[in-house]
């Protein structure tokens, strides 16, 4: 089965949860922004957690499916509608053949995520179908979605088909479940976020007054950032002399500081090493919240320790599993 893109939107992309393994050779990860929310809409329709999905940012596409299908919509909400009618987010929605998804304006977030029972079938480059752009390879033909395309889609099982069909939708184009994730599983996504973040392995490089600067002031996204990075405006952060440093590992989050005192915080296509110095590292718990604040957002830094980083993460993890179980378990009802 296909799905038709009949608009594209800003920037709609195949991610799924990165190229890992071969940072060694220079091939960064990209992957999702929000890798949590690609996981919640991966399982809300039955997929692996890792299977691809679309990333739309801001402004979304608008797509017609081919065949009856699976769907899931999660991350930032982009006002979606289904043949007009506004639909949730954060549950399984059953769309008939024909039907056509289209996008508002954004209410909260940057970022969502549309899953598809049995997912996107691209093709893999280097264990992986996210795309990425600079290189060009990956995802759908190396590149954002045009109007036109044709996204083939593996489908569902003959179970999900069957269950699905067997509820009563009538004339309806599209049935929503009535149970979804619920509000306090999901990341808590903000205008202006503080965000923790553990001090880098170069902190102390850094003076007393960027020490301070850095955890008590507020840094703006600046226009131009990106999947890359995001750059910040406002205050600077000067080192306490002039150091040249060898490129040093980098990774989501890092957040490092070039010579002009404006920090970068490095993204899901970020490079695989860094020659600035790095003053912090963002907790992977607060990476999705991070990947949905729009450019000119504000972010506060909080400092957090590498112990209370672990506990976060662990928790969240903890919680996920949990979902597992509960939606495995509506599934079958």
């Amino acid at each position: 089965m296909n799905i038709s893109v009949e608009k594209p939107g800003m920037l709609t992309t195949v991610q799924d949860l990165g190229r890992n393994g071969f940072q060694k050779q220079g091939m960064v990860v990209s992957g999702a922004m929000d890798a949590f929310a690609l996981r919640l809409a991966n399982l809300l329709v039955g997929n692996t957690e890792g299977e691809a999905a679309l990333e739309i940012t801001l402004v979304g596409p608008n797509l017609r499916f081919q065949e009856d299908c699976l769907i899931a919509m999660t991350g930032a909400n982009l006002s979606p509608k289904l043949n007009g009618n506004p639909v949730p987010i954060n549950r399984p929605i059953f769309v008939k053949k024909g039907v056509v998804l289209e996008f508002g304006a954004p209410v909260k977030g940057a970022r969502a995520y549309l899953a598809v029972a049995g997912g996107f079938d691209v093709p893999r480059v280097m264990g992986s179908a996210s795309t990425y752009l600079r290189a060009g390879i990956g995802g759908w033909q190396g590149r954002a979605l045009q109007k036109g395309d044709e996204l083939p889609v593996k489908g569902m099982s003959l179970e999900q088909l069957h269950f699905w069909q067997q509820k009563s939708l009538g004339e309806e184009s599209f049935l929503a479940s009535k149970w979804g994730i619920s509000s306090n599983l999901l990341t808590a996504y903000a205008e202006n976020p503080t965000v923790r973040v553990m001090p880098g392995p170069e902190y102390n490089l850094f003076s007393e007054n960027a020490h301070e600067t850095f955890w008590q002031d507020e840094f703006k996204v600046s226009t131009a950032s990106d999947r890359m990075g995001y750059r910040l405006e406002g205050p600077t952060l000067p080192l306490q002399e002039p150091v040249e440093f060898l490129s040093s590992a980098v990774t989501f989050g890092t957040v490092q500081v070039p010579s002009n005192g404006n920090p970068i915080i490095l993204m899901a296509d970020r490079q695989t090493t860094g020659g600035y110095p790095r003053i912090g590292q963002v907790a992977s718990v607060d990476l999705p919240m991070l990947a949905q604040v729009k450019p000119g957002g504000t972010l506060r830094f909080q400092q957090v320790s590498l112990a209370e980083a672990q506990a976060l993460y662990y928790q969240q993890e903890q919680a996920l599993e949990h979902l597992k179980r509960a939606i495995h378990l509506q599934a079958k009802r």
